[in-house]
């Protein structure tokens, strides 16, 4: 897997146009109570981001009714949950962690990834991804079964093309696990709707 990605501002900024465009799709869907949704924009300080993108990867997308309050946050490629890391560097560092490489080893002291950090990385991975709606929703689709073990550079092999473009699909196919009611999403994001 090409690392040079997390320090590529051509491909950053397509994860950040990807994430304009499920902000753009949550705003047009408008809230539950027929409200207009307003910026309401989470602050982050995410790891693992290159100086020169600081500036446009320092918030979460996010709208607040202006009726009943409620906060709609949009899918994100570039954030994975609440994880201070990049989901980007999630993906990365987790991926190369499999085989122990030297590369591997030496992007996450590169970035600061305390070992600790990467172990529950590894168990969420392993253990928790396999539970979420978006993997039990989807893991047919994938034949023969992907190995859960070696999960994510297991699961990235699946997605085809460039390294950029295979480890784009990958974080459009794992948005749905950056909200809390990832159900109906995981679905229709893995379909295209």
């Amino acid at each position: 897997m090409c690392h040079a990605l997390l320090q590529a501002p051509k491909f950053l900024t397509l994860l950040l146009r990807i994430d304009h465009e499920f902000a753009a799709q949550c705003r047009a869907d408008g809230c539950r109570c027929g409200g207009n949704l307003h910026c309401a924009d989470y602050p982050r300080k995410p790891r693992g981001c290159p100086r020169s993108m600081r500036d446009d990867y320092s918030s979460r997308l996010s709208f607040c009714c202006a009726v009943c309050r409620t906060r709609s946050t949009p899918l994100s490629v570039r954030f994975l949950g609440r994880r201070v890391y990049l989901g980007l560097a999630v993906v990365l560092v987790s991926a190369s962690r499999t085989a122990w490489t030297a590369a591997g080893a030496h992007l996450g002291a590169e970035l600061g990834v305390a070992r600790q950090t990467l172990q529950r990385w590894q168990a969420w991975w392993t253990e928790q991804f396999p539970l979420t709606p978006l993997w039990r929703a989807t893991c047919a689709r994938f034949m023969p079964p992907a190995d859960v073990l070696g999960f994510p550079g297991t699961l990235l092999e699946r997605f085809t093309g460039s390294p950029a473009d295979s480890l784009m699909r990958l974080l459009v196919f794992l948005s749905p696990v950056t909200l809390r009611s990832a159900g109906a999403a995981a679905v229709e994001v893995f379909e295209g709707r």
